[in-house]
């Protein structure tokens, strides 16, 4: 079995088991009142936030080592994890430019248009899902609780827990190491390195990262199961093996 998939499935089961995978049609696009069916699995009426353990509570010891650590972090960030942290503060497969080291100079969206495809219908289905859970736990961000904090990136307008940055990297890296295998290793280190990109910014705890990263995985596996998830990602496979050599990146990776 994928060990990925695999990775997943216990995530994915204890949606299931709780009946929290319920299928409601969205709507995008115009008028207001018209109906979309996603793309891949409907997501929209998940409650995933569900599955994730509520953020450490304010006060408590983890909340304190949480904002401990994040001044910490702060005080021995070097110029080089600032650049990483900015430079980070938007994720985009093909615009990254540690993507482009990691996968090689075709990852493009006019060399792989399946692979953008696919990007940008999972992005349709799935950007939305970390957001409900943001409004479930409405942690406040780390500057806001302790004005020692001092934000290096844009100042996000959404609750810290759990961590969007997280969940799109992780998910990046989930939907990418399908379609890029031999790559899956380095994928996932680079989405830990753009997660904690946010703790060295001062925008989110590290708890919040690991609440990303669990969405993320509980999200891939319901994708994971859809048919049509699976035969976008063939198609994305040979696209790829056509179209694109992946090379290994000769460059200093971020921090």
């Amino acid at each position: 079995m994928n060990p990925v998939r695999k990775s997943f499935a216990p995530v994915f089961a204890a949606i299931v088991a709780g009946g929290l995978l319920i299928a409601i049609p969205i709507s995008r696009g115009d008028p207001a009142s018209q109906k979309a069916v996603p793309h891949f699995a409907n997501l929209a009426g998940a409650d995933f936030a569900a599955a994730l353990p509520a953020p450490p509570a304010a006060g408590s010891l983890a909340a304190a080592a949480d904002i401990e650590t994040v001044l910490q972090v702060q005080a021995w960030r070097t110029p080089e994890q600032v650049a990483w942290a900015r430079s980070a503060d938007v994720i985009d497969t093909f615009a990254l430019a540690s993507y482009v080291d990691l996968l090689g100079p075709k990852l493009t969206r006019e060399n792989l248009p399946c692979l953008a495809k696919l990007m940008s219908d999972c992005k349709d289905d799935l950007s939305g899902i970390f957001q409900i859970a943001q409004q479930k736990f409405a942690r406040l961000r780390p500057f806001v609780v302790d004005t020692r904090v001092q934000l290096l990136v844009r100042k996000p307008s959404q609750y810290s827990y759990p961590s969007g940055h997280s969940y799109r990297a992780y998910l990046t890296a989930a939907i990418l190491a399908e379609v890029f295998p031999e790559k899956r290793a380095e994928l996932f280190e680079q989405a830990r390195r753009i997660a904690w990109s946010r703790v060295i910014g001062g925008a989110h705890f590290p708890t919040d990262l690991e609440g990303g990263r669990r969405l993320a995985e509980a999200v891939v596996a319901a994708e994971l199961q859809t048919q049509a998830f699976l035969e976008a990602i063939g198609q994305c496979r040979r696209e790829a093996s056509s179209g694109m050599i992946p090379i290994e990146s000769a460059t200093k990776r971020p921090p």
